[in-house]
C-alpha cells in the first residue's frame, strides 16, 4: 500500500520533474509545481519543463567516465531525463548533448501526460504542510528563498558560486611542484606548490589578461565584488597584482631555496587525495581557455581537470550542516531539497539527485526504511558529497571519482575507472533487491560497460 496524500514538488527544473517522475511511477500521487510561465526568470525563455538555459550538454557518455557511469546508474532507473536526452541527442562526440527545445518539450509532454501528476502552474511563496521536495534550481525566487532562510538561517544559504578548478594530481609532472605551506605553518606540506619564475609568470599574465570570457548575465553583474573576483579580473587591475592576492610567494622557499616570483598553490579536495583546488582561481574564462591558459603553469603541460573555474549565480544551502544522506532538512525531516540548491553542479547531477529522492520517498511510502545509496556507486557518491565535505569549505561540485568510497583501485587510471565503474554496477544492483526496487535494462543507445576499452579519455 502506497500513502495517497500528493508529495508537493517545487519547481520543474531537471531535478524536480525527475523526482516526480520516479514518485509517479511508483504509485506515489505528486502535485507539480511551477512557476513559469506566471512568474519569470533571468534566464528561461520557455515555459517548458527542463529548460537547458546554459549549455545543451549533459557531459561525457563514456560508461567508465563518472559522469558517463552516472547516467547509466539514472537509467537502471527509468529515468526520465535520459529517456528524453537520449531521444534528443545531438552529435557532441563522447558526450551527451541534445537539442534543447526536443529535450524539453519531450520532458513535458511525459509529465503532463501522466495520470499520477497534477500540474499547477502557480509560484510558491512558502513551504506547504507535508511531504514536499524543493527543487527550484539556482534561481530560486525571492520569496522562497526567504522561506528557506527563516527555517536555515540566512548564514547557511549562499547566492553566488566563486569554484576554483579542480585538476587530477596524476597528471601534473610533480618533478617542477613542491610541498609547502608558508612560514612552514600547518605541518609545511599542506599545498602542493607550483612555483613560477619572473619569465614564466610575464607569459602566464599576458596569457591571462588576453583570454576569452563568458559575458555574465545583467542579473549576474552584483557579483564583482572583491571576495569573489574572477583571477583574470583581478589581473587586469596590474601586472603585480596576483603576487599580492592568490599567486603571492611570502613565506615559501622552492627546493633551491629562494623564494619564486609567483607561486599557485594546490589543496587536496576535502574527499579525496587525488585531486587538487587551484586556490583563489575561480574564473570567467571560457573552459577552453582555462585549460590553454592554466597549461602554461609549470607542471601543468598535461593537466586534466575534473571542474574549470566558474562564478555564477547559485542559490545553494550549507549541505553538510543541514542534509542527511536521504536529502532529508534537519530542521524539518518531510522536506527534502532536490538539485543545484542542494550544492550539486550541473544539469546530470540536479537529476539525479532528484531521482534519488523520489527512490527514498517512495519506499519511505510503501513502509520500507530504506538504506543510503552505496557511497561506491556515483548516485551515493554525490550524496557524501552533500553530507561528508567540510562545512566550513563547502562548495558545488560535479560528479568525479574524488567522491566514491572506497576509492577507487588500480594501477592506472583507466584501470581504476573501469573497476569503479564495475564495482558500482554490481553494488547498485545488490541495493536495488535489498530495497524490493526493480532495475530497468541498460540503454539500447548507450555503450555498456563491458563493451568499451578501459583507458577513459579525459
Amino acid at each position: 500500500m502506497v500513502e495517497s496524500t500528493p508529495v508537493t514538488v517545487i519547481g520543474a527544473g531537471l531535478a524536480g520533474c525527475e523526482c516526480a517522475w520516479q514518485l509517479a511511477r511508483r504509485g506515489v500521487p505528486v502535485r507539480l509545481l511551477e512557476m513559469r510561465p506566471e512568474q519569470a526568470t533571468p534566464v528561461h525563455k520557455t515555459a517548458d519543463f527542463a529548460e537547458l538555459v546554459c549549455s545543451n550538454s549533459l557531459r561525457s557518455d563514456h560508461p567508465h567516465h563518472a559522469a558517463g557511469l552516472l547516467k547509466r546508474e539514472m537509467e537502471r532507473f527509468d529515468s526520465l531525463i535520459l529517456q528524453a536526452a537520449r531521444r534528443a541527442a545531438v552529435p557532441a562526440g563522447s558526450a551527451l548533448a541534445v537539442d534543447r527545445e526536443s529535450f524539453s518539450r519531450a520532458v513535458t509532454a511525459a509529465l503532463e501526460g501522466e495520470p499520477g501528476i497534477a500540474v499547477v502552474r502557480q509560484e510558491a511563496i512558502e513551504l506547504p504542510p507535508g511531504d514536499v521536495v524543493l527543487a527550484t534550481g539556482p534561481l530560486t525566487s525571492a520569496a522562497m528563498t526567504s522561506a528557506l532562510s527563516r527555517l536555515l538561517g540566512s548564514e547557511h544559504l549562499y547566492f553566488y558560486d566563486a569554484i576554483a578548478p579542480i585538476v587530477d594530481g596524476a597528471s601534473l609532472d610533480a618533478s617542477r611542484l613542491f610541498w609547502g605551506s608558508r612560514y612552514g605553518k600547518g605541518g609545511g606540506a599542506d599545498y602542493w606548490n607550483a612555483a613560477m619564475n619572473r619569465e614564466e609568470y610575464a607569459v602566464f599574465y599576458q596569457a591571462l589578461t588576453s583570454a576569452e570570457v563568458v559575458a555574465p548575465h545583467e542579473f549576474e553583474r552584483a557579483l564583482f565584488f572583491e571576495g569573489c573576483l574572477p583571477i583574470e579580473e583581478l589581473a587586469r587591475r596590474g601586472v603585480d597584482t596576483l603576487r599580492y592576492g592568490p599567486m603571492k610567494p611570502v613565506g615559501l622557499r622552492g627546493p633551491d631555496g629562494r623564494r619564486p616570483w609567483a607561486v599557485v598553490q594546490l589543496r587536496r579536495e576535502s574527499l579525496s587525495t587525488e585531486h587538487f583546488n587551484l586556490v583563489g582561481f575561480q574564473s570567467r574564462m571560457k573552459w577552453g581557455e582555462q585549460k590553454r591558459v592554466l597549461g602554461l603553469i609549470p607542471g601543468f603541460e598535461h593537466a586534466e581537470f575534473l571542474r574549470f573555474g566558474q562564478i555564477h549565480r547559485n542559490t545553494f544551502v550549507n549541505a553538510p550542516r543541514h542534509l542527511n544522506r536521504f536529502y532529508q532538512v534537519a530542521e524539518r525531516p518531510s522536506l527534502r531539497l532536490a538539485g543545484q540548491i542542494t550544492g550539486v553542479e550541473g544539469y546530470l547531477e540536479s537529476a539525479a539527485t532528484g531521482l534519488a529522492v523520489g527512490l527514498y520517498l517512495a519506499l519511505e511510502r510503501r513502509g520500507r526504511q530504506a538504506e543510503p545509496l552505496p557511497s561506491s556507486t556515483a548516485l551515493g557518491a554525490l550524496a557524501r558529497h552533500l553530507t561528508e565535505s567540510d562545512p566550513e569549505d563547502f562548495q558545488p561540485a560535479n560528479i568525479h571519482y574524488g567522491l566514491f568510497w572506497p576509492p577507487p583501485e588500480g594501477r592506472g587510471r583507466g584501470d581504476r575507472r573501469a573497476a569503479a565503474a564495475g564495482r558500482a554496477h554490481s553494488e547498485l544492483g545488490a541495493w536495488a533487491a535489498r530495497n524490493g526496487l526493480e532495475l530497468t535494462a541498460p540503454s539500447q543507445t548507450a555503450e555498456p560497460l563491458e563493451a568499451v576499452p578501459a583507458e577513459v579519455p579525459a
